[in-house]
């Protein structure tokens, strides 16, 4: 989920919170209740006998308050996740000698990575997330190998020339790596 979204859907909640609990605050406190308002006044309360057990003897009732309940819950799980979810690296500070810096796209790096990790023999896809801070990025790899490859010769091939050319390019004194490795699905072959 983008950071727009999330602050977009935090500003709604919180809009809302604050407006019914400030409507709620100035009713209890002896201000006149608006037309809309779903309670007379100052000392009714939240919900009467009646409104408590008026659907209570309905067979639709509660599965239709537990199914709204496991929906909300979903909805904030999902949403906690969303923002828990570890994020891509939007730039990599580069070390340029003069004490400034600059700055590099994480994606540029991630394309570059990406594009020569690909490269390397018996590869047949691969991707690269960065992550961690733009000091001190971390790569994500994820390989898919053909179906008769070594998977050390390709895990010593992407050390030993795509991390370490990325690693030298952007000045970095470290590019840690998890690499995940998964072989590509192929027929059977015919044994004669």
């Amino acid at each position: 989920m983008s950071a727009t979204v999330n602050r977009v859907l935090v500003g709604v909640v919180g809009l809302v919170l604050l407006a019914v609990g400030g409507a709620v605050l100035a009713v209890g406190l002896g201000a006149p209740p608006p037309s809309w308002w779903i309670h007379d006044g100052r000392h009714d309360v939240l919900l009467s006998t009646a409104e408590r057990t008026r659907w209570r003897d309905e067979a639709w009732w509660w599965p239709t308050v537990i199914a709204a309940l496991a929906l909300l819950v979903l909805l904030a799980l999902w949403w906690l996740t969303a923002v828990l979810r570890r994020r891509r690296l939007g730039e990599v500070l580069v070390d340029t000698g003069d004490g400034a810096g600059a700055l590099l796209r994480g994606r540029a790096l991630e394309g570059v990575l990406t594009g020569e990790a690909g490269r390397a023999d018996g590869v047949a896809h691969a991707h690269v997330a960065l992550t961690g801070r733009r000091e001190a990025p971390q790569a994500r790899v994820r390989l898919l190998l053909e179906p008769h490859v070594d998977p050390a010769t390709v895990l010593d091939e992407l050390t030993s020339q795509a991390l370490t050319h990325a690693r030298n390019s952007a000045a970095l004194e470290a590019l840690p790596a998890e690499v995940r490795l998964k072989a590509a699905k192929h027929k059977a072959e015919r044994v004669s």
